[in-house]
């Protein structure tokens, strides 16, 4: 797809990684009519588009070089976020890294008081945040439809085949993390946003189908802030194909559960003196889509790019995940698998 030419209304946008994720961020971005890809870096020149009007470099300094890029979107291995995103600020870069934010609180740390440091933002793609079901547990919680939420129960029960680990960093501690980083960091999020920080967890964790060095399977009970109860249970070993990504809250007042493979549809809704919503499904969630067979989470990616381009070139207020924010979901991680 041809790029657009630059306006004044255009945000400059350089991508650093062009593989999987990355792939998806600029055919989306080619999309945007308020957006102008001007630069793309990776590591493999294989990954060159070849897109007349985008240059393409090796070196990620070399694409810092380039002054009329605002926005550098990080869409690289989890392990490079910290050092990437820092740079880039201080480059004078607006920085959207995709999730996980990184592997540690202390490198979270370090990413906001650069981001201070530096006044530049500091974004996080949570894309699930949109989806319809997720809105409409969001509108039920504001106006507290469900009173005390007593327990939440989160299921990522996904298949991860082993051609996705075929890489140089997936499977890894010290790149990857653990499932929960990849696969869990969208659930996880959604839960710190609905119920508070994560007091303390009890966890067990497990390689059961895989030869990685992190884990493919496990479950955690937990402790939020407001005391709800939450029980958490993830894996990449079912059959061939994701078999469901949900979230069940039981309040006094109702019980609501989202669910399909993405949190895309509303699977139990019984709430006193409250119908379910109307969801619009001709507003398809498809998958991410990736070589190796497997699907990811939910395509809304575009509405992120969107609050992206409203916050950077408007400063309008949009319900984008910032630093400060997203440091709460890294943390939750840590604390679950130091609950082992």
């Amino acid at each position: 797809m041809k790029n657009k030419k630059i306006t004044d209304q255009s945000l400059i946008i350089g991508i650093a990684g062009l593989g999987n994720i990355g792939k998806k961020h600029l055919n989306l971005l080619l999309q945007n009519p308020l957006v102008k890809v001007v630069s793309i870096c990776d590591t493999d020149k294989k990954q060159n588009p070849e897109l007349a009007d985008i240059s393409f470099t090796t070196s990620f300094d070399e694409l810092l070089k380039n002054d009329s890029i605002q926005l550098i979107n990080i869409c690289t291995p989890h392990y490079l976020h910290t050092a990437m995103s820092i740079a880039a600020m201080k480059a004078g870069k607006h920085v959207l890294v995709e999730k996980p934010m990184c592997l540690t609180t202390a490198d979270a740390k370090k990413m906001v008081a650069a981001s201070k440091k530096y006044n530049r933002k500091l974004i996080v793609v949570k894309q699930n945040r949109y989806n319809q079901p997720v809105l409409a547990v969001d509108e039920l919680l504001s106006k507290n439809k469900l009173g005390k939420i007593i327990e939440a129960h989160c299921h990522v029960l996904w298949n991860r085949n082993d051609a996705y680990y075929q890489s140089d960093w997936r499977g890894k501690k010290a790149t990857e993390g653990g499932a929960l980083f990849t696969q869990g960091s969208h659930f996880i999020d959604l839960l710190i946003h609905w119920l508070g920080k994560i007091n303390k967890a009890t966890t067990w964790k497990g390689t059961l189908a895989h030869r990685i060095a992190i884990d493919d399977s496990g479950s955690s009970t937990v402790e939020f802030e407001n005391k709800t109860i939450g029980k958490i249970i993830w894996s990449n070993n079912v059959y061939q194909k994701n078999y469901e990504g949900s979230i069940t809250l039981f309040g006094e007042k109702g019980t609501v559960k989202i669910g399909g493979q993405y949190l895309n549809t509303i699977e139990y809704w019984h709430v006193k003196n409250t119908p379910p919503p109307l969801i619009n499904h001709t507003e398809t969630i498809a998958p991410n889509l990736y070589n190796s067979g497997y699907q990811g989470s939910s395509s809304h990616h575009h509405l992120v790019f969107n609050d992206v381009i409203d916050l950077i070139l408007h400063g309008k207020n949009v319900p984008l995940v910032q630093g400060d924010e997203a440091i709460a979901c890294i943390a939750a991680i840590e604390k679950i698998y130091k609950g082992v």
